[in-house]
Formats: C-alpha cells, sequence, structure tokens
C-alpha cells in the first residue's frame, strides 16, 4: 500500500528533495513514496451566518490524505478535524465525504497550506499546529473508496517505443473559472481548447512533460456543467517501475487544489 502525500505547500510546490523508492516485492511492486513536508491536505472549515452563508470566520481545519495501492488507485481517504469547541483532534469522515457530494456543505470549505492551517489554528487557541506524523495519529478509520482492477490493454495499445502505457484520471469537485483556468494554462503550459469556457466544452486543454524516459500528458476535463473535474493522465513508461507517477500525481493534485478544486478519488483506468 502507497501513501499519497498530496499536500499543499503554498502558493508553489517544488519537486526538489522527493525520495521515490521502487522496490520489487511478490506479488506486486510496492511503492513508497516519500515527500518532504507538508504533504497532508489542509482545509478550512467556514462558520455559517444565520441565514446559512459562509462567513469570513475560520470554524475549524481538516486534514486529509489519500492511501494507494499499487496501482496508484486511492482506496481510502483518511482524515482528523479540530474545532475550536471541542478541542480535541477527532475522525472527520462525515466531513470529508459531506464536501465531495454536497455543494453546499462545500461552500463552506476552502483548500489551503499547512502555513495558513497553523496560522489559523494558534488564532483559534489551539497553540502549535502538531506535526504531520501526530496528525496521522489522529486519523480514524478512513473513507473507503471504490476501486476496481484496472482494464488491463493488450500490447498493441503500449505506445511506440516505451515498455508500458497506463491511464489515470484524477477527479475533482467544485467549479473552476474562466480566471483559475488561466492559472493552470500558465502553471502548465497548457494549450487551451477552443471554446474551453464554453459548459458543454469536455476538454478544457491539456499539456504534457517528459519524467527522464518516461512522457505524460494530461487532459483537463469538465464533467457535467462543470460541477465537477478531471484530470485525465496518460503515462507512456520506458519501464515498468513508473516511479515518476506518484510525485506527477501530486504536483497535478496540488496545483489544482490552488485553484479552490477538492480531489475525490484516483483511479487507474488501463
Amino acid at each position: 500500500m502507497t501513501t499519497l502525500h498530496g499536500g499543499w505547500g503554498g502558493s508553489a510546490d517544488r519537486d526538489g528533495g522527493l525520495e521515490v523508492v521502487c522496490v520489487p516485492t511478490e506479488p506486486a511492486m510496492v511503492r513508497a513514496i516519500r515527500l518532504p513536508p507538508p504533504s497532508l491536505d489542509y482545509y478550512l472549515i467556514r462558520s455559517r451566518r444565520p441565514d446559512g452563508e459562509s462567513s469570513t470566520e475560520p470554524a475549524g481545519i481538516v486534514v486529509e490524505e489519500f492511501v494507494l495501492d499499487e496501482n496508484f488507485s486511492a482506496v481510502r481517504l483518511d482524515s482528523t478535524g479540530w474545532t475550536p469547541g471541542d478541542r480535541r483532534w477527532r475522525d472527520s469522515s462525515a466531513v470529508s465525504r459531506g464536501m465531495r457530494v454536497d455543494a453546499a456543505a462545500r461552500s463552506h470549505v476552502g483548500p489551503i497550506s499547512r502555513q495558513d492551517a497553523e496560522t489559523i489554528y494558534r488564532r483559534l487557541g489551539g497553540g502549535e499546529l502538531p506535526d504531520e506524523e501526530t496528525l496521522r495519529s489522529y486519523f480514524g478509520a478512513g473513507e473507503p473508496l471504490a476501486t476496481a482492477a484496472p482494464l488491463r490493454l493488450g500490447l498493441g495499445q503500449v505506445a511506440t517505443g516505451f515498455r508500458d502505457t497506463r491511464v489515470y484520471r484524477i477527479l475533482f469537485a467544485n467549479e473552476l473559472t474562466t480566471d483559475r483556468l488561466a492559472h493552470l494554462e500558465a502553471a502548465w503550459g497548457m494549450r487551451i481548447t477552443d471554446g474551453s469556457v464554453h459548459p458543454h466544452t469536455r476538454v478544457a486543454g491539456t499539456a504534457s512533460r517528459r519524467l527522464g524516459d518516461d512522457v505524460f500528458t494530461w487532459e483537463l476535463r469538465r464533467i457535467g456543467a462543470g460541477v465537477a473535474w478531471c484530470i485525465d493522465l496518460t503515462a507512456n513508461l520506458a519501464s515498468s517501475c513508473g516511479d515518476a507517477i506518484g510525485p506527477l500525481m501530486r504536483e497535478l493534485t496540488t496545483v489544482m487544489r490552488c485553484q479552490g478544486l477538492i480531489p475525490v478519488t484516483i483511479e487507474r483506468f488501463s
């Protein structure tokens, strides 16, 4: 089992310091991805006004982490939450689930950096925010995520010159405004599709990157009328290890969180 440390460390996340260990075992490949802190996902829970709308006052903090299997598919979402009224870290599975399936609940939640979480935690009377290993010790049983074995494509589906081709989908909840789409274009050097702002345009843009001998391409796709988005990531691998997949997923997820989107799950399609 692999833990995806998909945190948001401020305005930019650097690849420097990543240590990726790819150890062959039986019967599967175990991949341990060790990332420098901050590596958890932090969210601000905002207070509700009497009319039900969000106020600017913080009501609590939620901390999350996806757990991935050997295929880099998400199998569980671990979380913990803290409020000044309770002043204890508790399992936050219900909150994590709610902000992904309920637009009203999501309207009171926003992704934040660990630095912001530290400031808010101190402001609410919690003192120093615990380190990330301590925060992990507060996780409960977690929220199991639906999984299925990836569909194995025939050899003819592997891109020419590569040993393996895999397709992943990273699903996100929330809307993506025109301004935020422009930020993604700049961050990834993304080629924007004609009519990308139209709600019926499915593929908003595409981008690619070579990491060593591996080549990655991804499409930013709109689901429905924009209430959800996804990144469809194609990994053309020169070896069977795929050690760059986890860090790239983390980076893509981080950039999307910076634009206010909430990761829902990660699936491997092939």
